[in-house]
């Protein structure tokens, strides 16, 4: 049905599903995306942060985030925001004083463990080479170079400044149809005959629509994404594309087409997307900023790109979320657990998490780095991503447990939502906005920085050698909080948690 992702009732079981949880040896021989072993001849770079500079790198001042008390809402869209918020809720459940959730924090040994496996079986002896947590391994799955493969169809007239202003329009539009598709949609590539599920088979169905011009409105440039193009579609063509049908649903498959829509409207900001309305223009816009240092790279400032992408497209989010005097907040939800003293003011409630903004900097940032060796000051300032494979790893290591009550409410929202009959490994699930969603992100990201501490000790990596967020959540939380599903859910593989996605939020 959609929008559910679904497991079997424990009751249903002659088992039960908290065995799987001792269960945290990875499998052998998955099926891996991977990883940049096929580099165009026109790729200047195959280092993936800003590491990458070393000891040369100068010293940059971040911009503090906005004053809360005299700024809220701008506090509150700013990416500082998303850490220091979401580390009060990380306070109280290590305190295990969490609404919805008991935290046995005697099974974060367990998690970490559970990662650090998955990572030395992939890439033990060679963990330099683990990319960051990007939409281009999702274009590659099934070892297949795409990516490079459009690089190399583009004659050599097409310069490196435009290269990257196409990839940069590709991994937007890819990224903003990247909310969970549920767990019955599928994509039959039209170019292997492979069929593909998930961020995958949203990455390849997103490739093969943008190759076809689906969002351009030059028929001489279909390699493009500019604003009118995307104001031509609608939810049939973006059905179509997506090869939806009754007996391939999709969730959220409205709102995917809403958002594509806004987003034309948002791109008709000159000043950053030029006239013709390009994501990739961002490009131009970001090299001429003021705050953009000239060093021996181009060095963007970490809060200069995220503004480009929180204010340029702040149209395109639902206006029903929360606002803070009629500003929309995007992704960001008030939230029962934040610290009762009582706040002073109705911002402190509101824990925000952005979660498509930041999966959007994570993408955009690897072919800016690859094809133009730019690289970026203040990269620790993302988070881990507050979605459910990471929170599905939480809770499916033991480190989480859904509270008896908000189980049983969440039982009975799935099978109203689908019907006993279409009962199939049956999940609590829960509106995005629920307190338990809420609740259940913010605690997500708060361990995802705890994880990587423990996860680079378990590695024995040490200073420079050490994992960045953005590593460890590609090589090890992303994958393992997958692979776990496939053993608590092999049905479904989905999250232990449901979530009635709206196509804007996971």
């Amino acid at each position: 049905m959609k929008g559910i992702f679904r497991r079997k009732d424990p009751r249903s079981s002659h088992h039960d599903p908290r065995s799987n949880r001792a269960r945290l040896t990875p499998a052998v021989g998955p099926d891996r995306i991977q990883d940049y072993s096929h580099k165009s001849p026109r790729l200047i770079s195959d280092k993936f942060t800003s590491s990458a500079l070393g000891h040369n790198m100068p010293n940059i001042s971040i911009p503090d985030p906005p004053d809360p008390r005299s700024h809220p809402a701008a506090y509150l869209r700013s990416i500082h925001a998303v850490r220091q918020r979401t580390r009060l809720v990380l306070d109280e459940a290590k305190g295990n004083a969490l609404y919805h959730f008991d935290v046995d924090l005697s099974k974060f040994k367990d998690t970490a463990d559970y990662v650090v496996a998955i990572i030395k079986r992939d890439f033990q002896g060679n963990y330099a080479s683990i990319p960051p947590h990007g939409r281009w391994q999702h274009f590659e799955v099934g070892g297949r170079p795409r990516v490079t493969q459009l690089l190399q169809s583009w004659p050599n007239s097409v310069d490196n400044q435009e290269r990257t202003r196409r990839l940069i329009d590709l991994f937007l539009v890819s990224v903003l149809l990247d909310a969970g598709a549920g767990t019955k949609w599928s994509y039959k590539s039209k170019e292997s005959g492979k069929v593909y599920n998930r961020s995958e088979g949203l990455a390849v169905a997103s490739l093969e629509m943008f190759k076809t011009g689906a969002f351009s409105s030059d028929p001489n440039q279909p390699h493009q994404v500019d604003a009118a193009g995307l104001q031509k579609v609608t939810t049939d063509t973006l059905a179509k594309g997506m090869q939806v049908t009754e007996a391939n649903p999709m969730s959220g498959l409205e709102g995917r087409a809403g958002l594509l829509v806004r987003l034309g409207k948002a791109l008709q900001n000159a000043e950053i997307f030029g006239h013709d309305g390009r994501p990739g223009n961002m490009i131009d816009y970001l090299l001429s900023h003021p705050t953009t240092q000239a060093a021996s790279v181009p060095i963007i400032l970490m809060p200069t790109l995220w503004s480009v992408l929180m204010d340029g497209l702040s149209s395109i989010w639902p206006a029903t979320r929360t606002n803070i005097k009629g500003t929309p907040l995007g992704d960001a939800w008030p939230c029962q657990a934040m610290p009762k003293s009582p706040p002073a003011h109705p911002w402190e409630t509101i824990v925000p998490f952005h979660k498509l903004t930041q999966w959007l900097c994570y993408s955009l940032m690897v072919p800016m780095t690859k094809l133009l060796n730019v690289h970026f000051a203040g990269e620790d300032l993302m988070t881990g991503l507050p979605e459910y494979r990471n929170g599905g790893l939480l809770v499916d290591t033991g480190l989480l447990t859904l509270k008896e009550g908000d189980r049983q409410r969440g039982l009975k929202n799935y099978h109203q939502m689908v019907g006993d009959g279409n009962a199939v490994e049956v999940v609590p699930t829960f509106e995005p906005s629920d307190d338990v969603i809420v609740e259940w992100r913010a605690a997500t990201v708060g361990f995802l920085d705890e994880l990587l501490a423990a996860v680079n000790k378990g590695l024995g990596l040490e200073a420079s050698e050490q994992l960045t967020l953005a590593q460890m959540l590609e090589a090890g939380t992303w994958k393992g909080g997958r692979e776990i599903a496939k053993v608590s859910r092999p049905i479904t593989g989905g999250p232990p948690i449901g979530i009635i996605s709206d196509g804007t939020v996971f």
